[in-house]
């Protein structure tokens, strides 16, 4: 379905909370912004308040409205709540012709809920994610389903994204394959790393392991379980040194603290700004993580990725054999990461820089797709990554 505008400017209103949004969510504001015939209402929920700041000042991104709903120890309900009061009031002051959510968060889901009600259309960036598991990851899988059943326009990044959407009946018109966001923002900050100084976690004659752990379904048993067999491996291998950035929420602290705390070669430390971690991946031997998002970076630069998930709902850089899924066992975890530390054929195997996910022009095709769909342009062609 197309809508036709008026010459007046489109008012499109992105909304978002945490810092991978941020991420994901910069490259479509300054594409928008740089064009005259928008008008972007920045509006942030601060799902996660510290984390979200550090970004909007790094994408240079000035919120209209910053809802602060952040709260320690918030549950899904309670910022569920507060989040739809906060975005119907924003909505109701702004009118918007679109609101653009981003991913999976109770924030992006509950955008796109006060959208519907309000009969205001919907855009879902990275639209289309499926492991197939309603509680794997929690709550994410629900929430993406449900954007999808109330969104206007699904800007899917992948040919797979866009098969998902197609089998629950999404209407093949309203899909747009983009490629992610996120490979614009990498692309966009390495451009600004060509000269600059290795991380200053790095030592000499060290191999740098990247690790990254927060998700909520590894919460408890699991996180126990990767902190554990990541201090083995620092016991093992005298050149490993971890470097872990610690989620802000404590349920992760602890245990990290308790497991890993006072080891030489294991680095507990703040999450550092989004240059800084490009900078950490692109030194890093490799990278073991429970995100989604470094699953979508590393390939881009040659990093072997082991994800510690038993599903994943980014199976193309798994099929093209630079991300390996390898769950949360303790003994699993240390068995994967010493073979990629002791067999040269098989890290060389993962080390190929191939990215599925983007080119770095994602955010221009969500531009011209959002014009499309108001009858100022046409369609955009879709993304198709190299062979």
């Amino acid at each position: 379905m197309e809508h036709s505008s008026s010459a007046r400017r489109l008012k499109v209103m992105p909304i978002f909370g945490t810092r991978p949004e941020a991420i994901k969510m910069a490259s479509v504001v300054h594409a928008l912004s740089a064009d005259e015939r928008f008008e972007v209402v920045i509006t942030v929920t601060a799902q996660h308040r510290e984390m979200l700041d550090q970004f909007l000042r790094f994408f240079e991104m000035t919120p209209r409205y910053d809802l602060n709903l952040m709260r320690e120890g918030q549950t899904l309900a309670q910022i569920t709540s507060r989040a739809v009061e906060g975005i119907e009031e924003v909505l109701e002051n702004e009118r918007p012709h679109l609101v653009l959510t981003q991913g999976d968060t109770t924030t992006a889901f509950v955008g796109a809920l006060v959208a519907y009600y309000h009969k205001i259309p919907c855009g879902h960036i990275e639209a289309g994610l499926r492991t197939g598991d309603k509680f794997a990851p929690f709550p994410e899988e629900i929430n993406r389903k449900l954007i999808g059943a109330v969104a206007d326009l699904h800007f899917a990044p992948t040919q797979t994204a866009k098969c998902n959407l197609l089998r629950e009946g999404a209407n093949e018109s309203s899909i747009f394959v983009t490629g992610n966001t996120v490979v614009d923002a990498l692309l966009w900050t390495l451009e600004r790393l060509e000269t600059s100084d290795p991380s200053p976690v790095l030592r000499p004659s060290s191999r740098l392991l990247l690790v990254t752990a927060h998700r909520r379904e590894n919460w408890g048993e699991p996180m126990e379980n990767i902190c554990r067999a990541l201090r083995r491996i620092a016991d093992t291998f005298p050149d490993a040194l971890i470097v872990f950035p610690m989620h802000k929420n404590p349920v992760v602290r602890r245990v990290a603290y308790r497991e890993m705390g006072n080891h030489e070669r294991i680095v507990l430390c703040e999450p550092p700004d989004y240059f800084d971690f490009v900078r950490l991946m692109r030194d890093a031997y490799l990278i073991v993580t429970d995100s989604g998002g470094v699953q979508e970076e590393a390939p881009t630069l040659g990093k072997p990725v082991l994800v510690l998930r038993d599903k994943t709902e980014r199976p193309e850089a798994v099929q093209a054999g630079v991300v390996k899924v390898i769950g949360t066992d303790e003994g699993r975890i240390v068995s994967e990461v010493t073979r990629l530390l002791t067999d040269g054929d098989d890290y060389r195997a993962m080390q190929r820089p191939v990215n599925p996910y983007g080119d770095g022009k994602a955010a221009e095709r969500i531009k011209k797709a959002i014009l499309h769909f108001f009858g100022m342009g046409e369609r955009p062609e879709e993304f198709h990554p190299q062979q």
